[in-house]
């Protein structure tokens, strides 16, 4: 395996969500804090930077082009080039904001809440269905983070952050319910926070360690089988893309580091790291 390498030098404060879009051949991320949802084409460099009114857990590829974004406030929709918004839900909770989301095989967005004090309890996992319909999944936590599936579907793989744990919870038989939760793995203490997570074309679960300078690999089965260390100390998720979807994506933060590394806020990559499973775009 080689080393990780820059593909965008950047000052982002909360960089999150890295997601491959396979329509545009493109990297799309964001800057939580930053309120900006970034782009790169790792082919030609180009880059976009987008803005948002709010502060953007997440922003994933829709069917038709455009954006679906974790806001502060709800989940909102973008046109394609960003010239016109609106929101599918809007909800304000205060004290409360969007954080990680992701696209399950049906095309739904199952997104994620926190407080921004990370209180217990006052987050939660829920299912948007691309008619802006909302169903609670996993209610009560603290910081909804990592989110994926496994290759057939049948079951997710969840990050409540504090709890130092990756789940692996066994879904109903529509794939829209969580009937059982149960850790998976977990991590030390001393060794960071889990953080977001990707799962690659094995069924094997890649999660970024927050405080923990490193990616760790997972195997279905709960064993660790390979670590990457990082240079930056807060990574906070990993996704594959490229050719190939071969190459790992990895967003950094530099939020709350007195002395943060040059690259803290960076998008790294480790170049063929494995075999990564294409992205669903959101439905609506």
């Amino acid at each position: 395996m080689t080393a990780v390498e820059v593909a965008v030098r950047e000052h982002a404060e909360l960089g999150e969500g890295p997601t491959w879009d396979p329509a545009a051949r493109r990297l799309v991320w964001v800057d939580i804090l930053g309120s900006r949802v970034h782009t790169y084409d790792p082919a030609s460099g180009r880059r976009t930077v987008m803005a948002t009114e709010q502060h953007v857990g997440a922003a994933k590829p829709r069917t038709g082009g455009g954006l679906v974004v974790n806001l502060r406030d709800g989940v909102g929709l973008y046109d394609e080039g960003g010239a016109a918004f609106r929101w599918l839900v809007h909800g304000p909770v205060p004290g409360r904001r969007g954080n990680d989301a992701a696209v399950a095989p049906d095309g739904s967005l199952w997104a994620g809440t926190m407080r921004y004090d990370e209180a217990a309890g006052g987050g939660s996992l829920t299912r948007f269905a691309p008619d802006g319909s909302a169903t609670p999944v996993i209610p009560g936590v603290a910081v909804s983070n990592g989110t994926g599936w496994s290759p057939d579907g049948t079951h997710l793989y969840y990050v409540d952050s504090p709890t130092r744990r990756v789940d692996v919870c066994r879904l109903s038989e529509d794939g829209r319910r969580v009937e059982e939760r149960r850790p998976l793995a977990a991590v030390e203490p001393g060794a960071g926070f889990p953080d977001g997570l990707t799962v690659d074309g094995e069924g094997c679960v890649w999660v970024a360690l927050w405080d923990g300078a490193a990616i760790r690999r997972y195997t279905p089965d709960g064993t660790l089988d390979r670590t990457v260390e990082l240079p930056v100390r807060r990574p906070t998720a990993c996704a594959f893309g490229g050719p190939g979807l071969r190459d790992l994506y990895i967003t950094t933060a530099r939020t709350g580091l007195d002395r943060p590394h040059p690259l803290s806020g960076s998008l790294l990559v480790l170049p063929d790291a494995g075999q990564g499973a294409a992205a669903v775009p959101f439905g609506g």
